[in-house]
């Protein structure tokens, strides 16, 4: 098959969709199939024959998110050329809006995979509002309706977006990681680099480190964990806007010699990091899936974390980890913190369950249904032998997707204004 993929976060920028999206890519191409990406210029971002850089005002509202310039007729060639079977859009906006574009006219399947809880990051947005959120929730759900097939990391997700009204059939598929590699990080080279003793038990935790992950509670809830035990140490992986107003909170407790923080780490390094450690971190409620725990848990490593959409999924309280109430308060999550570094056989009893469940997020496992989903949309929706699209045919269908497009917005503006059953549902 000839995939093309639509994305406005990629390498090499660091985060859940860029990466999620990179490793689906080479699973893909991997398994014999033609992939090209379609995403926005990025600083530092290498040239490859694979991947067509649309431009973008860079570090948008101070985030290090992108956002795309219109060049229609760019992306048009691009697409021209490479005459995709199937287009799949990681985005509901600016390119995912291309991508639905490019579907309509060529006459092709849009998967779309329904990454993030869009409601919560409008914070990177002018204007942030209750209004915007709910606009944001109405944008999405229309989108998926526009698409033949939405993929939801989770089933969390998935349940969401049907209670939102998405009546597109969804297939519950996660983002796949290579659990071998990391099995085979190395803790110790990593604590010897980083001149960690042996004995320190090193908590961990990996991820952008932005607003909307909830990283000043993890902060609140490790102070006193540090305090108390003073061997352990907390290993903070990643960058971001709340990297130093984490640091400068543990530095009022007199706490900076206990943090090691080494910024962005990838491939081996990461790896490495993430064996260093005995236990995992993590209090995010904004995911969709748990990508950061599939890694912690395959390098070993029991979790504890706040229960919340993707996270309830992997994490089984008193088997691989702590799943504590999405409501806990910091000093419950510390003292649970306290109870695993204090148990080292249950930890070690944890950490086989953990790389257990790790499994079921291989990359192998998780393309081998993205694919058989992608091979089953091309054939139920393949275009005759014969089917040649005429300009015609393409004006046709770009004033279609376009008064699809506008309607939808309409629908999220209309959404900031009254309740829809979209921005009244609810996750559990």
């Amino acid at each position: 098959m000839k995939i093309a993929m639509f994305t406005n976060t990629y390498l090499p920028h660091v985060g859940g969709v860029a990466r999620s999206v990179q490793t689906l890519e080479e699973a893909c191409r991997a398994a014999g199939h033609e992939v090209r990406v379609i995403a926005p210029e990025f600083e530092g971002a290498e040239p490859s024959p694979h991947v067509l850089r649309v431009p973008a005002i860079q570090n948008f509202n101070g985030s290090d998110f992108c956002v795309r310039l219109p060049m229609p007729n760019l992306i048009r060639d691009f697409m021209e050329a490479f005459k995709p079977d199937l287009i799949h859009s990681h985005h509901p906006f600016l390119l995912g809006d291309a991508a639905l574009r490019e579907g309509w006219k060529m006459k092709v399947p849009v998967v779309f995979t329904h990454h993030t809880l869009y409601e919560r990051y409008t914070h990177y947005v002018p204007l942030d509002s209750d209004a915007l959120k709910r606009m944001a929730i109405q944008l999405a759900t229309d989108y998926c309706n526009l698409c033949d097939t939405v993929i939801a990391p989770s089933e969390s997700i998935a349940a969401l977006l049907f209670d939102r009204g998405v009546t597109t059939p969804i297939q519950t598929i996660p983002t796949g990681i290579d659990t071998e590699a990391f099995a085979s990080g190395v803790g110790s080279s990593f604590r010897k680099r980083a001149k960690i003793r042996k004995e320190t038990i090193v908590i961990g935790h990996v991820g952008r480190l932005a607003a909307e992950k909830n990283l000043i509670f993890l902060a609140e809830a490790l102070i006193p964990c540090l305090h108390e035990r003073p061997d352990t140490l907390f290993l903070l992986v990643g960058d971001g806007d709340a990297r130093e107003q984490m640091l400068s909170r543990f530095a009022e407790e007199g706490l900076e010699d206990r943090i090691h923080a080494p910024g962005k780490l990838t491939g081996s390094d990461l790896r490495d990091a993430y064996a260093a450690m005995d236990c995992f971190a993590f209090t995010s409620q904004t995911e969709t899936q748990g990508i950061v725990l599939a890694e912690a848990m395959a390098t070993g490593n029991p979790v504890v974390a706040l229960d919340g959409p993707g996270v309830r999924e992997i994490v089984r309280d008193g088997e691989n980890g702590s799943l504590l109430s999405a409501d806990a308060r910091p000093e419950e999550f510390s003292q649970a913190l306290l109870r695993m570094v204090s148990r080292p056989s249950k930890r070690r009893s944890m950490a086989t369950s953990a790389r257990l469940s790790a499994k079921d997020y291989d990359t192998v496992r998780c393309t081998a249904q993205m694919i058989e989903c992608y091979s089953k949309l091309v054939a139920s929706l393949r275009r005759p032998e014969d089917f040649d699209s005429t300009p015609w045919d393409r004006l046709i269908a770009g004033i279609e997707i376009e008064w699809e497009l506008l309607a939808a917005k309409v629908s999220a503006v209309t959404a900031a204004v009254i309740e829809t059953p979209a921005t009244e549902a609810r996750l559990d």
